[in-house]
């Protein structure tokens, strides 16, 4: 087996001077009638092959560089998930200008402070909402010359229409070919593709530089670790401004002649997964356990004798997909077991949901419940964990369809060094590294140690076979007043295993004992009220309900059981309201600003002590 080292040395000779431009070419040049992308029209779909889809970057290409940007110039994106959004980018990227996608999530003071941050010249939004977040402080931003609006510009020199800057573009490139093609020509490998900003939990987010050679080496890598299949099928639908969706949908399919489906409103996926039929798929954990209890509550409503069917083939699945991990071998007794469920009942269940054709499946940005994973093994559904964060281009270990291990985040990708320091903490060097943050030479100093190995702010262990397991975020640790170190994480996804919790946040730090703040998931709740015979106006009623009450607490005890007695939480508080991004609670990738709760709810934390 070749070592780390002469992996890396492998890869990077492979990609020596490939840019995502010269990527692109590739792919239009090789499979010109290839589908690229498509975009939801009517019930149906408009696509656009890879050839249509190149011609269409240069046309943009060109319109940047008539409205004034040159090599190095800042273009900012907000928008939805759709075509539009790629082939900007891309476009940016071939007039040498660094696309930069900002969470439509923040708000109009983070907006302002990136886009003075990266030095945006030109804006490219969706439409009246992300309109919304820019008006008020547009007026802040003297370097954005020109604001593209896919739908309904404004009036005024400052703005124009995306089929007028396409119309400009066109006519551009029709007039001068050359020059565009010696701009993208002239973008080479340790050239910024992307500035990605940090959602972050406090403070301002932290832009960070990624290049050519990063996006590619973690493209070749990613496709050794997970041998996807070419001209394979993929949805788009979380956002462009968070790496992983950008490396798996915006990046990799250049690479691997992906057919990308838009899904433009996460309410709609269930629909879209069921019409696509993805070969891969990636959700953040929060994604896989709303679709968990859908379906733990969809089985509730059946007969008995079905339930019973369902989960006896559910048992026959997990046993199946815990015999196939590194180093363990199914018997043919298990073997056959699942053949006879998935015959019967998990194959239809898998066709159902959408997932028949998937090859791979993955999660990421957060803690995956381990009885969530459990729940798809037992549909013979295979969802590994990788791991990685904005600053080493998305993921750096991973586990694959072939060789994983539950309840880890997998081994080293190919060519990646990973060690575990003195206090706990991951550390990683790589080409996928970052250099640092933009403008900001003094967080960049604090994210290196001296031999340039990337501190990861996580606590975890390294077992004998080389998979990684996450403690928790190193600065988020719990030590009580005994002094015992806890990973809140660990108790709130214990909490969160129970349908009608939607969010959980664990707190004990310098006290004696854990106490925990819930809230009610909205989509589940409302249908397990009805299916009771609950009454209820809204959610906060039904917060107050007693039965409800009763419920929350047996899911509180059942989490108490799996927990050390030191996890235990003694006491928690039911709110009647949902955390999400726009209320603050949440990142815009639903990590929860644990800060923001604390200090939101204090009052409340420090009555659970007194």
């Amino acid at each position: 087996m070749p070592g780390v080292l002469e992996e890396r040395a492998a890869i990077e000779n492979e990609i020596a001077g490939l840019t995502i431009c010269e990527q692109l070419r590739r792919t239009a040049a090789d499979h010109p009638d290839a589908p690229a992308y498509s975009d939801p029209l009517d019930g149906g779909w408009t696509t656009l092959t890879y050839a249509e889809a190149r011609r269409r970057v240069l046309e943009i290409a060109a319109g940047y560089a008539a409205l004034g940007v040159g090599p190095g110039d800042a273009v900012a994106l907000m928008m939805v998930n759709r075509s539009e959004h790629v082939l900007a980018d891309l476009g940016a990227v071939h007039a040498g200008a660094v696309p930069c996608s900002v969470y439509s999530t923040f708000t109009p003071e983070q907006v302002a402070f990136i886009a003075d941050d990266v030095a945006a010249k030109v804006v490219v939004l969706g439409g009246p909402a992300d309109l919304a977040r820019w008006e008020p402080v547009l007026s802040e931003l003297p370097r954005v010359e020109k604001v593209i609006v896919l739908d309904g510009a404004p009036a005024g020199d400052r703005f124009l229409s995306w089929e007028d800057f396409l119309a400009l573009g066109a006519e551009r490139l029709a007039a001068d070919p050359e020059a565009i093609e010696s701009r993208w020509r002239a973008v080479g490998p340790g050239d910024v593709a992307t500035v990605l900003y940090t959602s972050g939990t406090t403070g301002n987010p932290k832009g960070v530089p990624l290049t050519h050679t990063n996006v590619v080496y973690e493209a070749a890598a990613t496709d050794k670790m997970t041998k996807l299949p070419t001209l394979g099928t993929q949805i788009s639908y979380l956002t462009y401004a968070h790496i992983a969706e950008r490396v798996l949908s915006l990046y990799l399919p250049v690479f691997k002649v992906s057919h990308v489906y838009f899904c433009t409103d996460l309410a709609h996926l269930g629909g879209v997964l069921a019409q696509v039929k993805p070969m891969m798929f990636f959700g953040v954990p929060r994604v896989w356990e709303k679709m968990a209890a859908r379906l733990q509550a969809l089985l509730a409503t059946q007969p008995q004798e079905q339930q019973d069917n369902v989960r006896a083939a559910m048992a026959a699945g997990l046993a199946y997909v815990e015999a196939g991990q590194y180093g363990a071998t199914a018997t043919p007794e298990v073997q056959a077991a699942y053949d006879r469920a998935d015959a019967a009942l998990l194959s239809a269940i898998r066709a159902m949901i959408g997932f028949d054709r998937a090859e791979w499946l993955a999660t990421a940005a957060a803690p995956m419940p381990i009885e969530v994973q459990r729940f798809f093994a037992g549909l013979g559904m295979k969802v590994v964990d990788v791991y990685g964060m904005t600053e080493t281009t998305g993921a750096f270990t991973a586990n694959s369809p072939a060789v994983y291990k539950l309840g880890t985040v997998g081994r080293a990708e190919p060519g990646v060094e990973v060690r575990i320091a003195e206090d706990g903490e991951i550390l990683t060097r790589s080409p996928l590294n970052t250099s640092g943050y933009l403008n900001r030479p003094d967080a960049g100093a604090d994210l290196f140690d001296a031999d340039g190995w990337l501190r990861t702010g996580d606590v975890g262990s390294i077992d004998e076979d080389g998979f990684i397991r996450i403690v928790d975020r190193k600065k988020e640790l719990i030590i009580t007043a005994g002094g015992e170190n806890i990973s809140p994480a660990n108790i709130e996804n214990a909490l969160k295993e129970h349908p009608l919790v939607g969010q959980a946040l664990a707190y004990g730090d310098r006290r004696p004992y854990p106490v925990a703040i819930l809230t009610l998931d909205g989509e589940i709740a409302p249908g397990w009220a009805r299916a009771q015979g609950i009454a209820f106006a809204d959610l906060a009623e039904l917060a107050e309900h007693p039965d409800v009450l009763k419920a929350v607490e047996a899911a509180v005890e059942a989490a108490n059981a799996k927990l050390a007695r030191v996890q235990q939480v003694k006491r928690w508080r039911l709110l009647p309201v949902e955390w999400t991004p726009e209320t603050e609670e949440l990142t815009p990738s639903l990590k929860l600003k644990r800060r923001v709760i604390h200090a939101r709810y204090a009052g409340m934390i420090d009555a659970m002590y007194d």
